[in-house]
């Protein structure tokens, strides 16, 4: 079974919380079919596409880094990056703890994506104009994106893992799951 859920932000995509955090949101409280295990992970303060499977053999498959599996995000970033820093962050330089980076495709966004307003709102500071920019990236390292975007000065406010392989969240709602048919599968896995 391979299922897609739209996590909500402030979620953390475990299914158990510290004893000391019993107020926080956890999977749990999704109804996931036993078993079901997320494939990766979605920090805590980010959206989007996050897939459980109950089929051990997917896990390698979609996350050992020499798949290099893509996965898209949506990124809201503290003001407007010139061409420099979005050559920056495909040119594969970047680096993050003695990680360098792997390339990756970036673009500037002309108009806000069709997505509803994050709850709770994200800070808006009227003096600093925010914009949008789509990320697609072959690894997944520990909050990479919210890291590559403050390496060429334009911190991450928003983040939105929009779709992995040619699989795209599409209009899941938001805090909802569901099965992934055959084909859904085949584009989760293709490259």
């Amino acid at each position: 079974m391979l299922i897609a859920f739209n996590k909500p932000y402030g979620v953390l995509s475990q299914f158990n919380t510290n004893p000391n955090e019993e107020e926080q949101r956890t999977l749990k409280e999704f109804g996931f079919p036993p078993k079901c295990l997320p494939l990766g992970r979605l920090d805590m303060d980010s959206e989007g596409l996050l897939l459980f499977t109950d089929e051990k053999p997917l896990e390698n498959r979609l996350l050992h880094p020499r798949y290099k599996h893509r996965r898209r995000y949506l990124v809201l970033v503290e003001g407007v990056p010139d061409e420099e820093a979005l050559d920056k962050l495909r040119s594969g330089t970047i680096e993050i703890k003695d990680y360098r980076c792997l390339p990756c495709r970036a673009k500037a966004l002309k108009q806000a994506p069709d997505f509803p307003d994050r709850e709770p709102p994200v800070r808006v500071r009227q003096k600093i104009i925010d914009s949008w920019i789509r990320l697609e990236l072959r690894e997944g390292k520990n909050r990479q994106v919210r890291r590559m975007t403050a390496a060429v000065g334009y911190p991450t406010l928003r983040l939105i893992r929009e779709g992995i392989g040619t699989f795209p969240l599409g209009d899941l709602p938001l805090g909802t799951w569901k099965e992934l048919t055959e084909e859904e599968r085949d584009a989760v896995f293709s490259r």
